[in-house]
């Protein structure tokens, strides 16, 4: 724990942010991380509460109290190796994880939870500045081969968790950087991509080998899933040359809205807008880029992706921004005695909705309106729930004036011609079926093919991608080996 009575004595420290005039101007991050003294002082409310919800909270199971307490103490080295005991990646987590640790904090049941994720971040971007994370080769090689399909935080966790015990790890990737939807998924102003840059070159140096550009199977013609591979690769031939496989490959299969006017001009999944800004940020050079300059800009879904989404049109330009949910506003505060320790539904107002963003509850769209092929408008209805149904509201009709729609609904399932093509079965949601057991966890249907992250579970975290893929590692290693030293 930190201080005995810090969490009587001190308040809950935030990072800071650029001002929103500023940080549209750019694509890089603007979160001002905690100052020293600060992230000491957060330290220093770490309870000493007898059971630590806040482990359980975190999907990678983060040993929260001892890294708060050193970090109290200044011990800071000490806490970068309690952090990278249970999480490979932690300047992943500590800008994009929704903190459920925090949720569930002993702190918050009746105060302000401690600022886990600010530590985290403050621990990592020290250990990266003074020179603490180095790269981890193994002592021997057991000429075990394994392939990764997915280069996202699932197939990288995998694949360095499988290096450093010694086996020759080759990561698959479709597009044209490594990092699956971390690279083409999350804005840079969230993330910026040297921090999956420095990782990579970590990463060759334990031996891992990266292959870009490369399509495992094929996927389904009309398919609107990112993909810039210039070459393929069968299953049966990953097979042939790899001891083990594992699946990593993030839910792509965008959830589609098939209202009338669905085929305008105009109307795009918000995985067809993201991934594009990322790459001009890259230095690439796009003919046909969506933009959102000038525009009315209505996004489509409630969640993350239509934050995202929000905040790249904001940067574009866009003349404004709408975005839509079909369920009732939340309230402004959860009911922690009734919620706490899990993640509570509350609304949410993320930094891109506060850099300006007009925001409808409990509203549906009906048709997309357009003239000459291209969107113009949509016909919404205000919806309510009435028995466990959603019903329209009479007379709550309306057409919103649109140039540029983005669907950000979320995702239904992995690639489906991807698992096909390793012949693995599939659950009720389209995953690739898997345990989680101890023993013969993520194992598929198939013979030395497993899945992990998205590709399994469905839609879900980084800390859950990362989780999974160390817990895949591990399980890779007892096929390969007989045995395991790699944690669970």
């Amino acid at each position: 724990m930190g201080k005995v009575t810090g969490f009587m004595e001190y308040e809950r420290v935030e990072e800071g942010y650029e001002p929103a005039p500023t940080r549209l101007k750019h694509y890089k991050e603007f979160v001002i991380g905690l100052k020293e003294e600060d992230a000491r002082v957060q330290g220093a409310r770490c309870m000493d509460c007898g059971i630590p919800f806040c482990n359980s909270g975190c999907p990678v199971n983060n040993i929260i109290p001892d890294f708060n307490d050193l970090v109290y103490r200044n011990e800071w080295r000490s806490a970068i190796e309690v952090l990278h005991s249970t999480n490979n990646f932690p300047e992943f987590t500590g800008r994009i994880c929704p903190a459920p640790c925090e949720a569930a904090c002993t702190l918050n049941f009746n105060d302000e939870p401690v600022g886990i994720k600010s530590l985290e971040r403050a621990i990592i971007d020290r250990a990266w500045a003074e020179g603490w994370v180095d790269a981890q080769p193994p002592k021997f090689k057991t000429g075990k081969k394994v392939a990764v399909v997915g280069s996202g935080p699932a197939g990288l966790a995998a694949a360095q968790q499988l290096a450093r015990v010694g086996h020759d790890v080759t990561v698959f990737e479709k597009n044209d950087r490594i990092g699956g939807l971390l690279r083409y998924g999350i804005p840079d102003f969230k993330m910026e991509k040297s921090h999956i840059d420095r990782r990579i070159k970590q990463m060759e140096a334990e031996g891992v080998q990266f292959r870009t550009g490369v399509l495992v199977g094929k996927l389904p013609e009309g398919s609107k899933v990112t993909n810039w591979a210039k070459e393929t690769i069968s299953a049966e031939q990953l097979a042939q040359e790899f001891d083990a496989v594992l699946l990593a490959g993030g839910a792509e299969q965008p959830r589609d809205l098939p209202a009338p006017g669905r085929e305008l001009a105009g109307v795009h999944f918000a995985m067809e807008f993201l991934p594009q800004q990322n790459k001009v940020n890259a230095g690439d050079k796009l003919k046909d880029q969506i933009r959102a300059d000038g525009k009315h800009v209505i996004v489509i879904g409630g969640g993350d992706t239509g934050s995202d989404c929000v905040g790249t049109s904001n940067r574009h330009g866009a003349k404004s921004v709408t975005q839509f949910e079909l369920m009732p506003m939340p309230p402004e505060q959860e009911n922690k005695a009734l919620t706490w320790p899990y993640w509570p539904y509350r609304l949410r107002t993320s930094s891109s909705h506060e850099e300006g963003c007009e925001r409808e509850f409990a509203i549906a769209t009906k048709e997309f309106i357009g003239e000459n092929g291209k969107v113009t408008g949509i016909r919404t209805a205000r919806v309510e729930w009435k028995d466990g149904k959603m019903v329209e509201v009479p007379g709550s009709e309306q057409v919103l004036k649109a140039d540029l729609v983005l669907l950000a609904m979320g995702f239904v399932s992995p690639v489906a011609s991807v698992l096909d093509a390793f012949g693995v079965d599939k659950d009720a949601r389209g995953n690739a079926r898997a345990s989680t057991d101890f023993l013969g966890g993520y194992q598929t249907s198939v013979a030395k093919v497993f899945a992990a992250g998205d590709v399994r579970r469905g839609q879900s975290l980084v800390v859950w991608a990362i989780r999974e893929g160390r817990q895949a590692a591990r399980s890779i290693d007892e096929f390969l080996m007989g045995t395991s030293e790699l944690p669970r």
